[in-house]
């Protein structure tokens, strides 16, 4: 986790230095800079990661639901197109609203979080050691490494993020280009805190329960193949009922707020890529569709753990994706920054 956020303030940042330098994101310099059928294969691999990013959040919100109000994963699956008419219904009063749903649904994530780490009470020398001594040890834990790189570090988050500060207004000169480009290091290191605080918590929430010492031996068992729906039975009989349903809380609005950027970035992939502009509401239903299928099928063969299994897997999808977003990226940001330093002189 703390590498991976490292990872992620660099590479975000350049993102971000790329649309403020250049006034393009990072799709729309593909489509100019590419001939038509690497542009062509650059779309596909970013769609798939757009849908590899919402198959997560469409489980994680059935589970959610199935925490909260015992809905079965298969019918919670089937719901979470309902966020989509949430979506819409926001994205009417622009960026700056939807801006504002994720800061709040983010608060809601940390402070849920942060209760459970207080009443769970992990070793704080432990935690610490976790960060900076990173082991793989146990079964598949390789496999949430990598997967763990994925989720933080999202591909088509680098379209998204080099295309949000197109929509500020951003003075055109090198004094003003530079001052934005210093903002939105500060805005994204203090953005990927907050999700890095929010993920230390939830590793070490479920570790601090699973370490207990008067856990069952039906719970010591869950603990050996550890997923979303299990942590929440486990703190439920651990911490108490009530620490169950904080934990749903958070996972809803951690499944809400992925819709949004999910959403948001599969459009302006469309519209960079391809210079195709679909309504939102087709947009965000193709999108939902696709990832609603394959978590539907899971959930209905393999249950609520097949579907986790599903999280790990698409989330290890995304990792390997990344190097077909960083590279582009790491190549425009060099020709770019090369070019602007040259006008200068």
């Amino acid at each position: 986790i703390l590498v991976a956020s490292c990872a992620a303030l660099v590479i975000q940042s350049l993102a971000a230095n790329l649309g403020v330098v250049t006034g393009k994101h990072l799709a729309e310099h593909c489509r100019a800079e590419y001939s038509k059928v690497p542009n062509f294969l650059l779309w596909v691999v970013a769609e798939i990661a757009v849908i590899a990013c919402d198959i997560p959040e469409v489980i994680g919100t059935a589970f959610a639901l199935n925490m909260l109000f015992h809905i079965p994963v298969w019918i919670g699956v089937l719901l979470t197109g309902l966020s989509t008419l949430m979506l819409l219904a926001i994205q009417q009063y622009g960026v700056r609203k939807l801006e504002s749903l994720i800061a709040f649904l983010v608060f809601t994530i940390a402070i849920c979080l942060f209760v459970e780490l207080h009443y769970s009470k992990p070793d704080p020398k432990e935690v610490l050691h976790g960060l900076f001594v990173p082991q793989l040890k146990g079964n598949g834990a390789t496999g949430l490494a990598i997967s763990l790189l994925g989720a933080m570090v999202m591909p088509h988050n680098l379209f998204l993020h080099s295309a949000l500060v197109l929509s500020r207004k951003i003075p055109r000169s090198a004094t003003g280009i530079k001052e934005a480009c210093g903002f939105y290091l500060i805005e994204s290191g203090l953005a990927l805190t907050v999700a890095f605080l929010i993920n230390v918590s939830v590793i070490s929430v479920s570790g601090a329960v699973c370490n207990a010492s008067d856990l069952s031996p039906e719970d010591r068992a869950k603990c050996e193949d550890l997923d979303l729906n299990k942590t929440s039975f486990l703190l439920r009989n651990v911490v108490g009922k009530w620490s169950s349903k904080l934990f749903a809380i958070a996972l809803l609005a951690s499944g809400q707020s992925s819709t949004i950027t999910g959403t948001y970035a599969g459009q302006y992939v469309m519209q960079g890529f391809l210079d195709l502009r679909l309504e939102p509401w087709l947009r965000n239903f193709l999108t939902r569709c696709l990832a609603i299928i394959p978590s539907l099928i899971v959930a209905l063969i393999g249950g609520s753990a097949g579907a986790g299994k599903l999280i790990i897997i698409a989330s290890m999808i995304l990792s390997f994706e990344l190097p077909f977003a960083l590279v582009p990226l790491l190549k425009f940001t060099s020709c770019k920054m090369k070019m602007g330093s040259h006008a200068n002189s």
